[in-house]
């Protein structure tokens, strides 16, 4: 819709025509300012600051072309329209490639033809200036969208590191056990997590857990796991309510403090305690598959076990599982999105599967990363991690 409010510079040098232009326009609802010549005119233009000009080409002093050149100079966009007897074809071409909205020849016989060149440039100039509110508008956006990427890269990143720092060494050795992890994530951010460490001078923990989702909501649960059992570690060393530290205690601990923490995040998780001492593994699974792959004699199998997921139910209970460790041996432990790599067609048949390839990886964690092809996967739709304990493999 046009703007009939708006204001209008008619500069001419003839005061007849300016005057009968300037009164056929305040009657159709304009404003309208009058110059009568062109340094007048460009006077009256940067002072008022009109929404559009009617220029003569031919005036003394300053003619048209020239007025237009220089309003062009200031940098402001303001629609002109030209008015000229001159009837001569070069003027009106110049004034048109200088930005001029319209060229008339006087004398106009009908002056709505001029009111309809009036509205017409309006409506342009209006849809220009909100074409270009419109492209500051998105501009900024896109620079707010671009500035927030900017800080969830920073915040990925920092994520990221924290988790690299929670991660315990790998490889890591403790008087003939050797530890090895991978952690592969779908995401930049890994919902998988594995920690070792030792208890006590004869005992050494291990866990391998993973949560449900991916990216960064998964991810602040694994910091939170690392917590939890640094604390309750912390507090058995103290002299705590956790005198044995068993593997189901921990997943106990572990199941009460994310119900109540409502993150609506569970984990499944596969947690052990090796007696150096008495050569006993004591072990606990919360939900967890697959489970945890025992290599030795060149043979691979599962062990036994089973238990609810953590953090789901609670009244959920965790058993412990104990057994004696072979003199030589391999213990994998890997989160579910490994079974994305397993031939078959069926979860059982990817289960059958898989002892079968720890054991053509000679049970190390090199080997799998190499029968698995680990180090050239694509895009995967699920995080992945390996936890690899051995003794005295060849």
């Amino acid at each position: 819709m046009h703007k009939t409010s708006a204001t209008l510079l008619i500069i001419d040098d003839d005061d007849v025509v300016r005057a009968s232009l300037a009164a056929y326009l305040e009657d159709s609802g304009f404003k309208v300012l009058q110059a009568n010549n062109g340094l007048q005119g460009l006077e009256v233009f940067q002072q008022e600051g009109p929404d559009l000009m009617i220029c003569d080409l031919r005036m003394p002093q300053v003619d048209g072309l020239e007025l237009i050149r220089r309003i062009n100079a200031l940098g402001v966009e303001v629609p002109v329209i030209v008015v000229s007897g001159a009837g001569v074809m070069n003027d009106a071409v110049e004034a048109l490639r200088l930005g001029a909205a319209d060229y008339l020849i006087k004398p106009l016989e009908d002056l709505a033809v001029l009111e309809h060149s009036v509205r017409r440039a309006l409506d342009r100039a209006r849809l220009r200036v909100e074409n270009q509110l419109y492209r500051e508008k998105l501009e900024a956006t896109n620079r707010e969208l671009q500035a927030s990427l900017h800080l969830l890269q920073e915040d990925q990143n920092a994520g990221r590191q924290v988790q690299m720092n929670m991660l315990p060494v790998t490889p890591w050795q403790a008087d003939g056990l050797n530890f090895a992890h991978q952690i592969i994530p779908s995401l930049y951010l890994s919902g998988d997590f594995v920690d070792y460490f030792r208890i006590d001078e004869r005992r050494i923990g291990f866990y391998l857990a993973d949560v449900s989702g991916h990216g960064a909501s998964s991810a602040f649960v694994t910091v939170l796991l690392k917590f939890m059992t640094t604390r309750l570690l912390y507090e058995w060393r103290r002299g705590g309510t956790l005198p044995e530290f068993k593997p189901s205690d921990v997943l106990g601990h572990i199941n009460r403090g994310l119900i109540n923490c409502k993150l609506g995040k569970h984990v499944t998780m596969l947690g052990g305690v090796i007696d150096e001492e008495s050569g006993q593994l004591t072990y606990s699974i919360g939900g967890h598959l697959p489970l945890p792959v025992l290599f030795e004699n060149g043979q691979a199998r599962y062990l036994e076990g089973r238990g609810l997921p953590v953090g789901l139910f609670e009244e959920a209970e965790y058993g412990d599982l104990v057994m004696e460790l072979p003199e030589s041996f391999s213990l994998t432990l890997l989160s579910d999105g490994i079974l994305d790599l397993l031939p078959g067609d069926t979860l059982k048949a990817k289960e059958l599967a898989l002892p079968q390839l720890v054991s053509q990886a000679g049970g190390t964690l090199g080997g799998l990363r190499q029968v698995l092809g680990l180090a050239n996967l694509g895009e995967m739709p699920d995080d992945i991690a390996l936890l690899v304990l051995s003794r005295n493999l060849a």
